[in-house]
């Protein structure tokens, strides 16, 4: 396996610059996934590495070596689509030789023995005579997989490939694609804009805002630590409540805007204005009566094991993930807690 670099990469599309000087190191077996709203540039950055778009300036390093002017073929990579590009008329033995064959890779009997390895890797073995059209969506997801790793490249790129599937194949696959990288520890970039795909497969995430990395760390670091309020909130989708911070008897107090009050833990610095980030799982709901801020029932959104509520609270509204059996109705009257440790502050400039 390689480790990739990429060095201040910058792409614009005649006078807009879509990527703003991008450098990133990605370790040799690392599986790192690009995450980011559509239209943040992680696809461009993703086709720049594989060879399919050119550097306006800065430069990809692939194992040690500065590939940025050669074409694919040369790169030792290998690419999943989102559309899996599965040819019809080949059987899916051919499918995942195709490469192969392509590149001359071995010889003809080189060539199965890689195949066969390949299908069984992603459990499809007994399906190698069959066409494409004969299989469901998940085992064409499959094939293209396993067309992508037939001939061990050094590095591969997965562009959105779960985002054809329904919800179910796509958490069968999300544990298929980590149990492949266990075995087989390829250095992976992968694109999603699904931050659970991110937060599953990841070793490091990459999220991208407007052309340029917002922030990055492991998977626990970056949901529990977002370093600003578009992290925040594209993270666990958190809640950001303008408060003011003052010092009280006892300690940082938050005050929000309809007056109401927050402790906070005492080694909080900030001052003044300021954004509190409020992941929805962290708040508790209760009836109206007892501790806590007060709000009222905007709506209640059914999610099968949870329910979704809006409450109006704060001078805004806040989003809470409570359990399916804690039913409330429009309007009721709700007390809304929060373990202080829990509350995420950003400085005012840093909300979105």
């Amino acid at each position: 396996m390689a480790e990739v670099r990429l060095n201040a990469i910058k792409k614009a599309f005649g006078p807009v610059e879509v990527l703003h000087g991008i450098s990133l190191d990605i370790a040799s077996g690392e599986f790192v996934s690009l995450l980011g709203a559509s239209g943040c540039g992680k696809t461009t950055l993703l086709r720049i590495v594989a060879g399919l778009e050119s550097v306006t300036s800065g430069s990809v390093e692939i194992g040690g070596r500065d590939v940025t002017a050669l074409p694919p073929e040369k790169r030792d990579i290998a690419m999943m689509f989102q559309s899996y590009a599965l040819l019809p008329h080949l059987s899916v033995a051919e499918n995942v030789r195709f490469p192969l064959r392509m590149r001359r890779i071995g010889t003809l009997e080189e060539q199965r023995e890689k195949v066969r390895d390949a299908l069984e890797t992603v459990q499809l073995g007994h399906l190698a005579e069959r066409r494409p059209n004969q299989l469901s969506g998940g085992q064409q997801q499959r094939v293209a997989l396993a067309r992508a790793i037939v001939s061990r490249p050094e590095i591969l790129l997965l562009d959105e490939p779960l985002s054809n599937l329904d919800a179910r194949l796509r958490e069968d696959m999300q544990v298929e694609l980590i149990e492949i990288h266990k075995r087989l520890g390829l250095t992976t970039l992968f694109v999603t804009h699904d931050q659970e795909e991110a937060l599953s497969l990841s070793d490091r995430i990459v999220l991208l805002n407007k052309g340029a990395v917002e922030q990055e760390g492991g998977p626990r670091e970056i949901y529990t630590h977002p370093a600003t309020g578009y992290a925040s909130g594209f993270l666990g989708a958190a809640n950001l409540v303008a408060a003011e911070i003052f010092d009280g008897a006892e300690g940082p107090v938050a005050r929000l805007e309809d007056g109401q009050e927050l402790n906070l833990p005492v080694e909080e610095k900030l001052r003044g204005p300021v954004t509190l980030a409020l992941r929805q799982e962290d708040l508790a709901l209760s009836g109206g009566e007892g501790a806590g801020l007060k709000g009222s029932v905007r709506t209640r959104v059914y999610l099968g094991a949870r329910n979704r509520y809006v409450i109006r609270l704060g001078g805004g509204e806040v989003r809470i993930l409570a359990p399916h059996d804690l039913e409330f109705e429009r309007g009721d009257a709700v007390r809304v807690t929060i373990d202080p440790a829990r509350i995420r502050v950003l400085s005012r400039d840093e909300r979105p």
